[in-house]
């Protein structure tokens, strides 16, 4: 990408340098630590992995909302991409709620290393990248991108681009309504939770192909961009993970849909830059 970082993104936080879970207290607190940890969290009304933090590596957590300092010059240059990928999509996004009459708000983006705290519970690196509705927030462990590249065999600066876009794309689905309908729906019918899950996460591919449209208009990218984003799609299709866990494919337990899907989402978003073409529920309804 052809994208210039400036600086950090006024939504990104970076919590590289906390201390938590993934930065072994909880590992070294053994059973009787952690039951008095959830005592005094109770006494004390305080979130259990704060105290954590506080103890598990035998110092001081930082203050709430002071960024924990991080020196990691080999890191700085992603983190600077990315934070212009976040403004670039979030700007496109903003663009579009205003067209439609609407107003859009930031998501925020997380950096955090082994696992963090969040209004959705706790997350781990070993998740993966994810968006959280209650925070609005999107989590990334720089590490992802190692693993993008050497395990999915996904690499390129724009594959690290489309797995944020996708993530913004569900906050947007957030704000649209879209997640809460969904999650609405697969309580009333769990027979069909992993199909509306496929759904939600293909319409988020969509979305990321929508703001590549525009990245391409304002000539962000370049030769080969547009692949590396569909290899990332493919790399994250249900049908390959499986099979490369298990050496066996099981449709009826896919949530993110296949590689094919995937790509085909992507590029759907990517050729028409229109958002209202990214309707994957009716399309799946046979409407």
């Amino acid at each position: 990408m052809r994208i210039s970082p400036t600086g950090r993104s006024r939504n990104l936080e970076d919590r590289r340098g906390a201390r938590g879970f993934g930065g072994g207290g909880f590992g070294r607190l053994g059973l009787g630590g952690i039951i008095l940890l959830i005592i005094l969290a109770v006494v004390f009304k305080q979130n259990p992995l704060a105290l954590i933090g506080m103890v598990g590596a035998g110092g001081a957590a930082p203050p709430a909302g002071v960024e924990a300092p991080v020196e990691d010059a080999a890191e700085e240059p992603m983190v600077r991409f990315l934070s212009a990928v976040l403004d670039s999509t979030q700007a496109f996004w903003a663009d579009a709620f205003q067209r439609g009459g609407g107003q859009y708000q930031d998501a925020k983006l997380v950096l955090f290393r082994d696992a963090t705290s969040t209004a959705c519970g706790y997350g781990q690196a070993a998740s993966g990248p994810f968006y959280c509705p209650g925070d609005q927030s999107v989590y990334i462990d720089l590490g992802f991108y190692d693993e993008l590249q050497n395990r999915f065999g996904a690499p390129g600066d724009f594959a690290q681009a489309y797995v944020l876009a996708h993530e913004i794309g569900h906050h947007v689905q957030r704000l649209l309504g879209t997640e809460e309908q969904v999650r609405q729906l697969q309580r009333q019918r769990p027979d069909q939770a992993n199909q509306l899950s496929v759904m939600m996460e293909l319409q988020a591919d969509c979305y990321a192909g929508a703001w590549g449209h525009r990245a391409a208009a304002q000539g962000l990218l370049e030769p080969g961009d547009v692949e590396e984003g569909l290899g990332a799609a493919a790399a994250v299709g249900d049908d390959r993970l499986q099979r490369a866990q298990t050496g066996t494919v099981s449709p009826d337990a896919f949530t993110h849909g296949t590689s094919e899907q995937r790509m085909s989402w992507f590029r759907r978003g990517f050729d028409t830059g229109n958002p209202d073409a990214c309707d994957t529920f009716t399309e799946f309804a046979g409407g």
